[in-house]
């Protein structure tokens, strides 16, 4: 694999542990602050509200989408409006029903219990995680074989806030146990701008609206992908400009970091290239534009593919991949006469 491609991507949606960490400076405090997804925000504001009045917790929140949209802010967001504590774990750390019920036996009344990634929770905690969800209890098992014994305990009342990226792999019986189910969307440009401008505010410095533009028009509709961009924009105007955050300075920087005008990077280009210049277009199946890329066929289908057919760059057809006029277009290429076509 090309080591180039192998690194961490400017424009990639996930966060590692060391960019969490500087997200968190940047993170709204509460559903006043949070930009976006104004139906969503509007829908939970209403449910957190309403349990508020009665004196009770909320419903169990499942929050879904793509990743970098802010489902991990709007579940701080849902603890700090209730007053409560939260506590944080994700799918992958809970293999075994004994990790789950260590978790649930501890919480307190009113604690968030925050469920990252909840689609990848192993079978038997799910279960658990059921009769939790609905009864608030969790059966133990102690001792094994004929002389192990099964105690039910009782848990306060708390709120499961879960997130995924990938919805369509909860079971039904998980998922109906969420009372409130919100389904977020990408941001448009003037909805990332309104985020740009508060970080910089918070980072400290001077963004001209231009600049901020020129940022979230290659944001791939992100915030989280727009703030890193940001803050790379910031590096080459500090070292290379004067501290001022303009368009110069935002085109100078992602020029740098091969982010091109509709957010594309090098992996993307990489693969448009091969589609176009070695393939003529297509169809290509996903294994061969693999190899001709040097990346695996899971990257390319599940890290560069989703955008690329997002922006109406590529397209999917029985016989493979096919590149649409808007990819030569972009490539500066003219398409071959009687090439492929969606429907073909």
């Amino acid at each position: 694999m090309d080591d180039d491609l192998a690194t961490p991507r400017l424009v990639d949606g996930a966060a590692e542990d060391v960019e969490r960490a500087a997200e968190a400076a940047l993170r709204p405090k509460d559903l006043s602050e949070f930009v976006g997804q104004k139906v969503v925000r509007e829908q939970l504001e209403l449910v957190l509200h309403a349990a508020m009045g009665r004196g009770r917790p909320p419903d169990h929140v499942l929050l879904s989408g793509p990743p970098g949209l802010g489902k991990t802010t709007l579940a701080m967001i849902v603890a700090a409006e209730l007053g409560s504590p939260i506590r944080v774990t994700s799918g992958p750390a809970i293999q075994h029903a004994g990790d789950l019920a260590a978790v649930l036996s501890s919480l307190e009344e009113g604690e968030v219990l925050f469920l990252d990634e909840i689609h990848r929770i192993a079978r038997p905690a799910e279960e658990l995680l059921y009769v939790a969800m609905e009864d608030f209890r969790v059966d133990v098992v102690v001792g094994k074989g004929a002389g192990a014994n099964a105690i039910s305990l009782s848990l306060p009342p708390f709120t499961v806030v879960g997130a995924t990226t990938r919805a369509g792999l909860l079971p039904a019986p998980l998922r109906d146990r969420f009372g409130f189910v919100g389904h977020m969307d990408f941001y448009d440009d003037g909805e990332l701008e309104q985020v740009l401008v508060r970080s910089a505010r918070l980072l400290g410095v001077e963004l001209v609206t231009e600049a901020a533009t020129e940022i979230a028009s290659r944001s791939r509709g992100t915030p989280r992908i727009a703030n890193r961009l940001l803050r790379r924009v910031r590096d080459w105007a500090q070292v290379r400009g004067d501290g001022t955050l303009d368009l110069v300075a935002a085109r100078r920087a992602l020029e740098v970091y091969e982010v091109d005008h509709l957010g594309l990077d090098r992996l993307d280009r990489s693969v448009l290239e091969a589609l176009c210049r070695r393939f003529g277009g297509g169809p290509v199946g996903l294994s061969t534009l693999a190899v001709a890329v040097g990346e695996e066929p899971e990257t390319v289908e599940t890290v560069a593919e989703p955008f690329l057919v997002r922006e109406g760059l590529v397209g999917r057809t029985p016989r493979g991949r096919v590149a649409t006029p808007r990819a030569w277009e972009h490539l500066g290429l003219a398409p071959p006469a009687g090439g492929p076509t969606l429907f073909d």
